[in-house]
């Protein structure tokens, strides 16, 4: 299982979504930093959808994106990562 972590302007807790596959997961991250990357002035909505929970969806206005992360959670040990982003290499 990936999960998908953003990280929101003046949100001290990030969201995530969990996906199957890489090749999902990695589609879904480059949407988002596409939209980063390219937003202007008008505001732009993506929608993601998380496997592990069926009716989770989320709708997140790109122009309060402030970064975006993919890692494996790992079903071993319960997933070890802490939530949020960490400089540990």
């Amino acid at each position: 299982m990936y999960s998908l972590e953003i990280s929101l302007r003046y949100s001290p807790f990030p969201l995530s979504i969990q996906k199957k596959s890489y090749e999902d997961v990695k589609k879904n991250y480059d949407e988002i930093k596409n939209a980063i990357i390219g937003h202007n002035q008008d505001s732009f909505i993506i929608e993601l959808k998380c496997d592990k929970v069926q009716d989770k969806l989320i709708a997140i206005n790109t122009k309060e994106i402030i970064a975006v992360q993919i890692y494996e959670k790992s079903s071993v040990a319960g997933g070890s990562k802490r939530p949020g982003f960490s400089l540990d290499l």
